[in-house]
């Protein structure tokens, strides 16, 4: 029997760990599959785990492990997830870590890649802060990488192009502290597998994906 091959992609937020990973899914043909993405399709399911994960957030509180741990093992049930999926912000404590260990075992597959992508505190900083979106149509550019023709306006549109309230410098600032405080533990937790691969997370994102590629092939 040919084990399935599942990848997990770990990275503080803004480090480009969502871009990669939909980019490694199409050069791969996996499934991407994001914590959000398995809850809105497991709610839109009517499956006795989304009608659970369901009822919690219309009360407004957090989606505990249980359920999303439910919603994950539902997940790799689907037929497109045979071969395997890549994981995008799962898992994200210890306890689903294992969780996930053991759901795979049990299915017969195992995970062949965790990649890492590292990237400064100051460089993702420089990278959020810069973002700017328009208010019109929602275009997203970057003062520095994706400036607009004029500054503060909208190619597409005309609209104004505007800050939002998370990329504001200390409020990333203080979303990456607690990112590492809540990460640091299950970066330890693979540190040590052969499957775990540190990418620098630095340059071009052509660049970091052809490391993101030579790892995956140096597992294979």
């Amino acid at each position: 029997m040919i084990l399935a091959k599942h990848l997990i992609f770990l990275g503080a937020p803004g480090a480009g760990k969502g871009t990669q990973a939909q980019r490694l899914a199409q050069y791969l043909g996996l499934p991407h599959v994001s914590t959000g993405d398995m809850l809105r399709a497991s709610v839109q399911s009517g499956s006795d785990i989304g009608r659970r994960a369901a009822a919690v957030m219309d009360s407004g509180a957090l989606v505990n492990d249980e359920i999303i741990i439910g919603i994950v093992a539902e997940r790799l049930t689907l037929e497109d997830a045979a071969a395997g999926v890549i994981f995008d912000g799962f898992p994200r404590t210890v306890h689903q870590a294992n969780a996930l260990d053991k759901l795979l075992q049990d299915a017969g597959g195992d995970i062949s890649a965790v990649l890492h992508i590292a990237l400064d505190d100051e460089e993702i900083v420089e990278r959020l802060s810069g973002r700017r979106v328009c208010s019109g149509c929602g275009s997203i550019y970057h003062e520095r990488y994706h400036p607009s023709l004029v500054s503060a306006v909208c190619d597409q549109c005309g609209g104004s192009l505007v800050q939002r309230e998370d990329d504001q410098p200390d409020v990333i600032r203080k979303r990456l502290a607690v990112y590492q405080a809540e990460t640091a533990p299950l970066i330890a937790f693979y540190h040590d597998r052969p499957a775990y691969h540190l990418i620098d997370g630095h340059g071009e994102a052509d660049d970091v994906f052809a490391r993101i590629v030579e790892a995956v092939r140096e597992k294979d």
